[in-house]
C-alpha cells in the first residue's frame, strides 16, 4: 500500500484556501496511482465524511472533489493529528521528502519503486507550507527521499503530484516490461 502524508505547516487554527486545496489537489492523484491520503495536523474539527463535503462546497478542483469522496468511500482518506512520536505503521514504512535528505537515510525512487514491486508499504510525507516538514519529523524515518535527484525544492502542489506519479511510473514501467519479456519468451 502506498500512502500520500500531507501534514500541514500552516496555520493549525484557522481553515485557509491552501488546506482544502491542496486536499482537493492531492486527491485525484491519489486516486489515479492507486495510494491513501493521510492529512496530518490540519486545523479541521470534523469527520471525514464533513470534510469531503466541505470541500466538495469549496472547490471546483479535482471535479469539485468527485476523487476527495471516492477515496473516502474506499476507505483511502484519514485525517490525524501529528503524532508524537512516529507515523501510523499500518500505513506502512514512513518516507520523509525533502530536497535535502540526510544523506546516511536517504532513498532513491528507484528504491522505493522496488519495495513497492515486493509488496511493501510506504507512507510518503509531503509538507504544506513555506518551509516545508518540521525538522522534528526527521527523526521518524530512516528513510529520506529527494524526488528530483538534484536537490531541487518543489512546491507542494508539485511535490505532491511529482512524488505518486514518478514512482507509479517506474512501477508501470517495469510491469509493461516484464510482460513483453514475458509474452516474446524472454
Amino acid at each position: 500500500m502506498l500512502t500520500l502524508g500531507i501534514v500541514n505547516t500552516y496555520d493549525k487554527i484557522k481553515v485557509l484556501d491552501a488546506h482544502y486545496r491542496a486536499i482537493a489537489r492531492a486527491a485525484p492523484i491519489c486516486y489515479a496511482y492507486g495510494f491513501t491520503l493521510c492529512l496530518f495536523d490540519f486545523p479541521f474539527k470534523m469527520t471525514p465524511e464533513e470534510l469531503v463535503e466541505y470541500v466538495m462546497d469549496k472547490t471546483t478542483i479535482g471535479e469539485s472533489g468527485k476523487y476527495l469522496k471516492l477515496l473516502h468511500e474506499s476507505n483511502r482518506l484519514f485525517v490525524f493529528d501529528l503524532p508524537k512520536k512516529g507515523f501510523q505503521s499500518q500505513f506502512g514504512t514512513a518516507v520523509i521528502t525533502s530536497s535535502k535528505p540526510e544523506e546516511k537515510y536517504a532513498v532513491t525512487p528507484e528504491e522505493i519503486a522496488d519495495g513497492v514491486e515486493h509488496n511493501q508499504s510506504y507512507l510518503l510525507l509531503v509538507g504544506l507550507g513555506r518551509k516545508g516538514l518540521p525538522k522534528k519529523l526527521f527523526s521518524f524515518s530512516d528513510h529520506h527521499l529527494d524526488i528530483t535527484g538534484e536537490g531541487i525544492s518543489l512546491e507542494t502542489c508539485t511535490a505532491i503530484g511529482t512524488i505518486p506519479s514518478y514512482i507509479m511510473g517506474i512501477v508501470n514501467t517495469r510491469k509493461k516490461l516484464k510482460n513483453t519479456c514475458k509474452d516474446r519468451g524472454y
